[in-house]
């Protein structure tokens, strides 16, 4: 909140302390009824025009620009490409208030939260990290893989001509437990990166103008994690353009041992980043065990969908 709204708000309400008076003095249930009435209101001022309005102009409610049907044919060929070991969730559309926050540490003012203690999916990978956690405290001694396909929304601005409030990504996630030298999440980098060139590559194979599959990795740590798992994907994927980039700065922070990029090159001969993934400590922080590990990725279907011939 900038302080120049702040200040404008406390001289219209005549309250110096409203935000601690709502957000700490108020249980959460009593805020999220007052907030109830204070939209009911809002909404029974509203009229058709405004409504209208409002839809064509705001771009959080505008439909997609892709097709439906090429999405539809995007999942089919994705599940195809996927291990088996992976279990596919349809996800709610909605997630707990403060999933990305508090799990991913992204500012809540770039997620669109609800007056319900919840927010709207603006990261699949934060939702399926909440219910592996669910599933390691249950059984601490088996793995969880776990994928989903899902329109999703940030509230803040993305440049570029491919970029949009809401779109559609395929989500990776495989937890575990450490066993020493980075081997779970070297192991599981190199399987979700063979899962998106065996994607791209059947969707290549079916006419889709893709070419060129490139994957970047960087080492977030002072090891060789990156070729080491390049070593591992060669010899399967002798047409991929693999290679370390040392330069990325982008996920420092985010990612904590080794993190990739997956670009291909469209139909007009551009290049363009379709993936990103790495391993990330969120379900060490949300089970309190500095033992576990979780290694997500994610592939952009919206960008995909522009290949279709």
């Amino acid at each position: 909140m900038s302080n120049g709204f702040f200040e404008r708000l406390v001289r219209q309400v005549g309250v110096p302390d409203i935000l601690e008076r709502l957000t700490e003095r108020l249980p959460p249930s009593d805020l999220q009824s007052l907030m109830l009435e204070v939209y009911a209101r809002v909404a029974a001022k509203g009229t058709p025009k405004k409504l209208l309005e409002q839809y064509e102009r705001d771009r959080f409610v505008r439909p997609a620009v892709v097709d439906a049907r090429v999405l539809s044919e995007l999942d089919r060929v994705a599940w195809g490409a996927l291990s088996d070991e992976y279990q596919v969730l349809e996800l709610s559309p909605l997630c707990p208030l403060g999933t990305s926050s508090v799990v991913a540490t992204v500012h809540q003012n770039k997620v669109v939260s609800t007056i319900r203690n919840t927010e709207v999916v603006s990261d699949a990978t934060n939702v399926l990290a909440l219910e592996c956690a669910v599933r390691r405290r249950a059984d601490r001694g088996a793995a969880v893989y776990l994928a989903t396909s899902q329109r999703m929304t940030r509230a803040q601005g993305f440049p570029g001509p491919r970029s949009w409030a809401h779109f559609r990504l395929v989500c990776l996630c495989a937890a575990g437990r450490d066993r020493g030298s980075f081997a779970f999440e070297v192991e599981n980098t190199v399987s979700q990166i063979a899962f998106h060139l065996r994607y791209l590559d059947a969707l290549a194979k079916d006419g889709w103008a893709l070419t060129r599959p490139r994957v970047a990795l960087t080492d977030m740590s002072d090891r060789s994690l990156a070729r080491d798992a390049i070593a591992r994907l060669r010899d399967a994927f002798p047409a991929a353009d693999l290679g370390v980039d040392p330069t990325r700065e982008s996920g420092r922070g985010y990612y904590q041992s080794l993190c990739f990029k997956t670009y291909v090159t469209d139909g007009g001969g551009t290049e363009m980043e379709v993936g990103d993934g790495g391993d990330v400590p969120w379900t060490q922080t949300l089970l309190g065990n500095a033992k576990e590990r979780l290694v997500i990725s994610a592939v952009s279907q919206d960008r995909l969908a522009f290949t279709k011939k």
